[in-house]
């Protein structure tokens, strides 16, 4: 039999008994002659709640009947029903919020919606857009809020299909529609849960806004959510102006300029960090001592191979008759680097060393990278460069 959706007429039943039509699952699937637990639909998350003194966790809509998943298996023929009411509330802001929204993006710029998602956190939409600039949003906030303040009534309505009119979005089924209807403003078929007046929105906020498959995402919060993401704005805002010692309308300023001399600190770092590299490798090749050969040798094991170790092996490098061999443990990377007159050509001993061992690399006579394929290879290498 099919399921009779309470919450069609009354949003705000919270309470409800009901008698149970059917059961899956061992009882843990549970099918009611009526129900006030709004199922996950049109972009809006089921309710939560009690059933027969059992938590319910889902619930789903299967076209005439609507399923209540359990916590555990119930035994009775009668339940009572119990919904979360701060959730469902929430849900109500949300929603409405969403159709009053949308209505003033066609009232304003005659741009539609093309979804709508409700989150935990946030709620979105996607426009039919290409342009969104911030004057848009000031535009659309400031006509919301003042439809907010005007406690406009919104009405539940059951109109024919075939006889309905004024529809922000026609709808594609027949029969009986449910309309949401917002005073003198929208009217859009839809399932879902709403407030009874525009003044329980609270104030409607838009977070943000990026592109997307060439149209807009706007992630909004209504009412409460609106209210305590404000508090929570406010309270980090508070907190890095106290930090800053600025006031908060200062704040961009402050941090950009703290941006900036950051950025220039950070240049300044990596200028005196290649400048040391340089320097001991200039040291590490003055008071190493040359071999038979009369070639002077560095060997560095690093966990990586980055610019200070670079520099460091090429400043090594820059003295004569050098060799310098730099191996990191990870990716197994290599660097030779020698001198133009010591006699070895980097790419060249790369290359020969890795030949069929699957490790890769090469360059030229006097600088070679790549990765080698195990330690094997790498003693290999040091011993062709003269390392012991």
């Amino acid at each position: 039999m099919p399921t009779e959706r309470l919450y069609y007429t009354d949003c705000y039943l919270s309470t409800f008994s009901a008698q149970i039509a059917g059961m899956a699952e061992s009882g843990r699937r549970v099918y009611l002659d009526r129900t006030a637990f709004y199922p996950s639909s049109g972009g809006q998350p089921n309710d939560w709640g009690m059933l027969g003194g059992r938590r319910v966790l889902d619930v789903i809509d299967e076209d005439e009947r609507i399923a209540h998943i359990l916590e555990s298996p119930v035994d009775a023929t009668q339940v009572e029903g119990h919904i979360d009411w701060s959730r469902r509330y929430d849900h109500m802001q949300q929603h409405t919020g969403q159709h009053l929204l949308s209505a003033v993006l066609v009232e304003l710029f005659q741009i539609p919606t093309l979804s709508f998602h409700m989150g935990s956190e946030v709620s979105s939409i996607e426009i039919g857009t290409k342009e969104w600039t911030p004057a848009h949003v000031d535009s659309v906030e400031e006509r919301v809020n003042q439809i907010v303040w005007e406690a406009r009534a919104v009405r539940i309505l059951f109109e024919e299909a075939e006889a309905v009119q004024d529809l922000r979005k026609p709808s594609a089924r027949t029969g009986t529609l449910r309309i949401i209807e917002i005073e003198g403003l929208d009217r859009s078929a839809c399932g879902g849960t709403h407030v009874r007046s525009t003044a329980e929105l609270g104030p409607i906020q838009i977070r943000k806004s990026e592109k997307i498959r060439g149209h807009v995402r706007i992630e909004f919060v209504c009412g409460l959510r609106a209210l305590r993401r404000t508090r929570q704005d406010f309270r980090v805002l508070s907190e890095l102006a106290r930090q800053s010692a600025a006031p908060i309308d200062r704040l961009p300023e402050q941090i950009s300029g703290l941006r900036e001399r950051l950025s220039e600190a950070e240049k300044e770092r990596q200028r005196t960090t290649m400048e040391l590299a340089r320097r001991d490798g200039e040291a590490l090749y003055h008071s190493s001592a040359p071999s038979p050969d009369g070639a002077r040798r560095l060997l560095l094991r690093v966990p990586a191979i980055d610019e200070a170790i670079r520099a460091k092996a090429q400043a090594f490098a820059n003295g004569s008759k050098a060799v310098a061999l730099a191996l990191a443990s990870e990716g197994r990377a290599v660097l030779i680097t020698v001198s133009a007159d010591s006699g070895v050509h980097a790419g060249t001993v790369l290359k020969d060393t890795l030949a069929g061992s699957g490790g890769r690399g090469g360059g030229s006579a006097v600088l070679a990278q790549g990765s080698l394929p195990n330690d094997e290879v790498a003693e290999k290498l040091a011993r062709a460069l003269g390392f012991s």
